[in-house]
């Protein structure tokens, strides 16, 4: 964990996102080092006693602090604007961090409906084991969030823009929700990334990441943060970390550490190629309806377009026309195994264009009501587009789309 440096304050997020790390060793190295080890040499015993107590600054153990991991939190909530990040093994261990941190047993939570299959049964299931309580509302109706609101709600959680139906929320509204009824408003902002949104600009209070996905964006590792107050890292989120375990490896933060440097460059070129597609399949035949907050034919397109900078991002889904479920699902699995170029993978913010059915796959493990009631029919594709070029995209999808019977 650590809080961003006062120069950060100054400087554009696309030079904090190559420039922003922990101090040069006494090597001098350009590029920011990997530190693989578990264990500190201490300088001496009553230094070594002082940061085990956390009276001075100073790394101990690799449960409790690596230099590339700091390096990687350092840069991240530079990027998002916050004072500190805490990172975690993947974005489920960040969600669960935040839980097990700010929760207890009566405590109330309030979730769209359309949120990450595993966050719906990671709060709406195994905290509600613990006493956790929770209300799942529709994503884009603020006045839904407003009314599932009660005295013990600690938390408003929402995802922005959603997978794999690409729905935004009013960040800014929720906040305000949120902080009249002395709740935290979280964001999840991995479909965004801090290159087209930072929620924290718009009143949340912690912004949570995935990054696996875009953060990564080649599809290497696993990892996760946390980006809040420093106070809430330091005192909330840190002692659960230091008993639960739920690291970072330093070589994974290494790795997202460097992919985080054309975080920006990626982001527009891909967003770039998906409002193309998206436009292409709106026109296509075969396709019945597209996915998408840079079409104008979004439902919450301006909403999206203040929020995120006026880009839609990488991400897009779409259904196959088909008379029924089964049909439908027919159809999806056609267009997915025609597939010769592009790959089909439940993973998203790689350079490799990711196609996946997201009601056998990510949403296959909830209830048929509940992807219902979040809108994810077996026709339905996610595809997170990547750097190919985009006449290729659009070729290999036409290998299944063009040959529906």
């Amino acid at each position: 964990m650590t809080k961003k440096t006062p120069a950060a304050q100054a400087l554009h997020r696309d030079t904090l996102a190559v420039r922003e790390a922990v101090e040069r060793s006494q090597y001098g190295e350009n590029s920011e080092a990997l530190y693989l080890t578990s264990g500190y040499v201490q300088p001496s015993a009553d230094a070594s006693a002082r940061r085990f107590a956390g009276e001075e600054d100073g790394y101990t153990y690799g449960r409790t602090g690596n230099p590339t991991v700091t390096s990687f939190e350092q840069r991240l909530a530079a990027m998002e604007g916050t004072e500190a990040a805490m990172a975690t093994a993947s974005g489920m261990a960040a969600i669960m961090l935040m839980c097990f941190s700010l929760l207890r047993s009566g405590d109330h939570v309030v979730f769209s409906q359309s949120m990450f299959g595993s966050t719906i049964k990671l709060i709406g299931t195994e905290f509600a084991r613990f006493g956790v309580e929770s209300t799942i509302v529709a994503q884009s109706d603020t006045d839904a969030w407003r009314a599932a609101v009660r005295p013990g709600t600690k938390l408003l959680f929402a995802e922005t823009p959603t997978n794999p139906l690409t729905e935004v929320c009013d960040i800014a509204a929720l906040a305000d929700i949120a902080h009249g009824a002395g709740a935290l408003l979280c964001v999840d902002n991995c479909f965004a990334t801090p290159a087209l949104q930072r929620p924290v600009l718009l009143g949340a209070d912690i912004v949570m990441h995935s990054g696996t996905k875009f953060l990564d964006g080649q599809g290497r590792v696993m990892a996760g943060a946390l980006c809040a107050p420093e106070a809430m890292v330091r005192e909330k989120f840190l002692p659960v970390q230091k008993n639960a375990g739920m690291v970072l490896s330093p070589f994974n933060a290494w790795v997202v550490l460097k992919g985080l440097e054309t975080l920006s460059l990626r982001m527009n070129a891909q967003s770039t190629a998906t409002l193309a597609l998206a436009q292409w399949l709106e026109q296509h035949p075969a396709v019945g309806r597209v996915y998408y907050p840079g079409l104008a034919s979004h439902p919450q397109h301006e909403l999206a377009m203040r929020q995120m900078g006026g880009v839609g991002g990488a991400v897009l889904s779409f259904e196959v026309k088909a008379a029924d479920a089964a049909q439908a699902r027919a159809r999806a699995f056609h267009v997915l195994d025609a597939l010769q170029v592009l790959s089909l993978c439940t993973n998203l913010g790689d350079t490799k264009t990711l196609l996946t059915h997201p009601a056998s796959t990510s949403h296959g493990k909830l209830a048929e009501a509940q992807r219902q009631a979040a809108g994810i029919g077996q026709g339905l594709i996610r595809v997170a587009v990547g750097l190919e070029h985009l006449d290729d995209l659009k070729a290999d999808l036409a290998r299944g789309l063009d040959t529906l019977s």
